[in-house]
């Protein structure tokens, strides 16, 4: 039984590079049945074709690292964050020293211009690729790491920059980001979250995460079986967030290092 045709999704800022994609595709397409499910013209454009619940899912994005509002390094991030995602096969106009860093971390690239033998070959590579590199690796690309996190909402993919969040909170399968003007949803787990910004946030309590530069105090709560509970003050907003035993020696060291 046949297996059924390669879904691509070619995101590229450049129409006339997408096209050239789309003409190599066809050329293959004898050797190595595909079809292209969609284009996109940057990292933004791409997440919302893929978060479509309509869409098929796609099996490899085709993906340059240059694009504005969110490029490709940043898209595979973001794709990362989220699991069970396509298989990324980065192109590039890099000259061969800086795609190096690619080789050192096994990451499929294609150095334009593309030429149809290299694009066969890396698709069909794409059955012993572990999906999308590790976060360690992308990180080592763009070592400036990711200044957004992404929320999808009515058909849209929204950036909400890093810098901007007081307080991420998990709640049932997701995750609230909340700024000073409302709250994101994120489907990015709280863990993975402290694990890549432990820098920017500090934990709170088990379900909760908190910028350091937000918290500005914290207060005393009515006492427990004997033990005071604290909550922490935060700029900008109202709402005090409670700091869990455990968690309430980290919080009291923070606050003496700011003074």
């Amino acid at each position: 039984m046949s297996q059924p045709p390669l879904r691509l999704l070619i995101v590229d800022d450049e129409a006339p590079a997408r096209n050239r994609l789309k003409d190599l595709l066809a050329d293959i397409c004898a050797e190595l049945p595909n079809a292209v499910a969609g284009e996109a013209a940057d990292g933004v454009e791409a997440l919302e074709f893929l978060t479509e619940p309509s869409v098929e899912p796609v099996d490899v994005l085709l993906v340059d690292i240059r694009m504005p509002r969110l490029d490709g390094i940043g898209l595979a991030q973001h794709l990362a964050a989220r699991g069970n995602a396509p298989a990324v096969i980065f192109t590039t106009a890099y000259d061969q020293y800086a795609v190096s860093a690619f080789d050192l971390n096994a990451i499929d690239y294609l150095l334009k211009p593309v030429s149809a033998p290299r694009l066969l070959a890396a698709l069909k590579k794409i059955s012993k690729l572990s999906k999308l590199p590790d976060a360690a690796a992308l990180r080592s690309l763009a070592p400036e790491r990711r200044v957004h996190l992404h929320s999808s909402e009515r058909g849209r993919i929204l950036l909400v920059p890093l810098a901007s969040i007081l307080f991420l909170r998990a709640e049932l399968k997701y995750v609230t980001a909340q700024t000073r003007e409302r709250q994101y949803l994120i489907e990015e787990s709280l863990t993975h979250l402290e694990e890549e910004f432990s820098e920017r946030f500090i934990r709170l309590h088990r379900n909760c995460l908190v910028a350091r530069n937000a918290i500005i105090g914290v207060e005393r709560e009515s006492e427990s079986d004997g033990e005071t509970r604290w909550s922490v003050l935060l700029r900008d907003v109202a709402e005090r967030l409670p700091v869990s035993r455990r968690q309430w020696p980290l919080i009291k060291a923070l606050l003496k290092e700011e003074r």
